[in-house]
């Protein structure tokens, strides 16, 4: 069966047309309605009915989702599909040009999403409470029917009479994990000891108790015992002093029982990560940028604790190689689906489209509050509802615009994690070549964001767009390049800017390789034919290994984005005569490091006092050794094997006795 869209114009309030909606996203369209939500709702059942409900009924409505769920169920039916034309297009001070825009949502919305990997977060409910006794105990008595509860005050506290929970006091010494595993440890523990007259007493203190809980209940009001505590699952804090607060906290932990789904936001792949090789430190990029602390190292590489990490994509939008990527949705669906908004708007017959990246909590309410009260958002600016905009990092602003895009604008919430953001937002400038094209709002209210977005603003226009296929860099290439295709020389970066070149001393460098045997990316290479160190600076990932181990400090970073194909190809950086061996003339080693190491030892070393012993510093390998062997000082000599032992010497052996 095909696919009907239900339309409804909201009591005639936003123009609505359906034939050249079904024309450019081959979904067939119904009348327009007015009010299928109240006065039309026998009309609405009998469409839902007809179409059979499910994915083949799509309602161009939102605000009432709930209602046309509620009556595909009366009517026995899957859940239609709810689509917001009215808010993010029809409501709008240049409503008769969003037919473009609203075939691009529809598109967008008819797009089958990824599957969210998930796994299971188990809480039993065990839940510690902190904080000083009048105000912990009297939490601890709420909750004592929904979890069980454990009370931690500060040491030296009254004892309590209450024993409808445990208490007991101490230090919290650290806490780590999240919701359904807690780690605590407490220095100078004291359990109560409930026996004996008169008021109860705490035991002698101990340090380094541990222990494990699900839920910790923060009343303290002093600051958090982890990183970022609003993004840890199971860790609730509230002011002490505000009782609603308290109790808003209170009533959340009371529901923090059972088996709970969280996605799995990162994909990892330890092989790519350019953290560190031979115990010397690399790329810390993403341990840098994590606000949870989730992400530590381990070996050569970092690993990820998917307990801890809240998934705002700090670290996949900063990662240099690729090693960590966002997984919710996969980087190659979000590609996909920027080039799928921009040929569905072209397709309608609409130029040089906006993209408005947003949240789906902040940012969605704000394009609501600004289409009913304001000016709704401009016919050109299609809006992109993210989970979190975070992560939304230089490769995917320069595949949308190189997808057609003319702008992208990323509307940023208080709570937005900007550790990321402004380092890809200046990188992306740089490798766009346009100023203004790119920009983070921050209206502080609807009509603010009005005004951003219909002032003027530059535009940038791509003569052929791109298909936005491979990896990250691989986008990033192929957006650069056709965004700045006249370029003849390569594009400066800014400082840490994970593309670029190195630098190679060429009077310092001895060609020890060191750098080319622990480089991460493979962009540093040898030639086992002669002594030459070639690079490649498309592989390059500016991660400063190659600078940290080179015994001379023969080389420096150089931040660049070189969009010729000379990048793609292995080039020599520096190469000299090699070594002709005295004995054979195979060439070996590199002449002038030969040369100096004669300079210094021979006749000057005991080892190498005799000609002859300064002669083998000029042997390769194999005449090295033959020349040791023969000398009569061979290291590899060994005693005289002993005479084989005949039957005439154990007869011999007998007639002596």
């Amino acid at each position: 069966m095909s696919k009907t869209l239900i339309l409804c114009n909201c009591s005639n309030s936003f123009a609505l047309e359906g034939a050249p909606l079904s024309a450019s996203t081959g979904v067939t369209c119904s009348k327009v309605h007015s009010g299928l939500c109240t006065t039309q709702a026998p009309q609405a059942a009998e469409l839902l009915q007809a179409t059979g409900g499910g994915e083949n009924a799509i309602v161009a409505c939102q605000q009432e989702q709930d209602f046309f769920v509620e009556l595909a169920d009366d009517l026995g039916l899957e859940p239609p599909l709810c689509v917001d034309l009215r808010d993010r297009a029809g409501w709008s001070d240049q409503t008769d040009q969003t037919t473009p825009k609203m075939a691009a949502l529809l598109a967008d919305a008819l797009r089958p999403s990824p599957e969210t990997k998930t796994y299971d977060i188990t809480s039993e409910g065990q839940c510690l409470i902190l904080g000083a006794p009048d105000v912990a105990i009297t939490a601890a008595r709420q909750l004592t029917e929904f979890l069980s509860v454990t009370v931690l005050v500060p040491s030296g506290s009254d004892t309590p009479l209450d024993r409808s929970c445990d208490v007991i006091a101490g230090r919290i010494k650290r806490v780590s994990g999240a919701l359904g595993q807690f780690e605590v440890r407490i220095d100078a523990l004291q359990q109560l000891e409930p026996g004996g007259r008169g008021a109860l007493k705490f035991g002698d203190p101990r340090d380094g108790a541990q222990t494990t809980c699900d839920i910790i209940l923060d009343l303290r009001g002093e600051p958090a015992l982890v990183p970022a505590p609003e993004k840890r699952e199971g860790y609730l804090s509230a002011d002490p002093n505000s009782l609603s607060a308290v109790h808003a906290a209170i009533l959340e932990a009371s529901h923090l029982v059972g088996t709970f789904e969280k996605p799995l936001y990162l994909a990892l792949e330890p092989n790519l990560c350019a953290h560190s090789r031979a115990e010397q430190t690399a790329c810390t990029k993403c341990l840098d940028a994590c606000p949870t602390s989730a992400i530590h190292p381990a070996g050569d590489h970092v690993d990820i604790d998917p307990n801890i990490c809240a998934g705002c994509g700090a670290c996949a939008a900063l990662c240099p190689s690729g090693a960590i990527t966002y997984d919710d949705p996969p980087t190659s669906a979000l590609f996909a689906r920027i080039n799928a908004l921009a040929e569905a708007y072209r397709s309608a017959g609409g130029t040089a489209p906006r993209l408005l990246v947003h949240d789906r909590s902040f940012g969605a309410e704000m394009i609501a509050l600004a289409a009913r009260f304001d000016r709704g958002l401009p016919a050109d600016v299609i809006p992109m509802d993210l989970e979190r905009v975070s992560g939304f990092g230089h490769a995917e602003m320069l595949a949308s615009l190189a997808s057609g895009f003319a702008s992208v604008d990323i509307l940023v919430s208080p709570t937005t994690d900007r550790s990321a953001l402004d380092t890809e937002l200046s990188l992306a400038q740089a490798l766009c070549g346009t100023s203004g094209v790119l920009r983070l709002l921050e209206p502080q209210e609807p009509t603010a964001l009005c005004d951003m977005l219909y002032s003027a603003s530059p535009a940038i226009e791509v003569e052929t767009p791109i298909l936005p296929l491979g990896n990250r860099r691989q986008v990033t290439r192929l957006a650069a390049k056709a965004l700045q295709p006249a370029l003849d020389a390569p594009i400066e970066l800014p400082e840490n800017a994970p593309y670029g070149a190195v630098l190679v001393n060429k009077d310092a460098c001895t060609l020890c390789l060191s750098c080319a045997s622990l480089c991460p990316a493979g962009a540093l290479g040898d030639n086992p034919d002669k002594p030459q160190l070639r690079f490649q600076e498309d592989a390059c990932l500016q991660c400063g290994l190659c600078a940290n181990v080179c015994p001379e400090n023969a080389i420096s970073l150089v931040p660049q984005f070189d969009t010729s194909d000379a990048a793609l190809t292995q080039q020599v950086v520096h190469e000299e005569e090699p070594f002709e061996c005295v004995e054979c003339g195979t060439p070996f080693g590199v002449k002038s490091t030969i040369e100096r190491i004669m300079d210094k030892l021979a006749g000057k070393h005991a080892m190498f006092a005799t000609s002859d012993a300064a002669r083998m510093i000029q042997m390769c390998d194999d005449c090295r050794v033959n020349a040791q062997f023969h000398q009569p000082s061979n290291p590899f000599a060994a005693a005289d094997r002993p005479r084989v032992r005949t039957s005439e010497d154990y007869f011999s052996k007998r007639r002596d006795h």
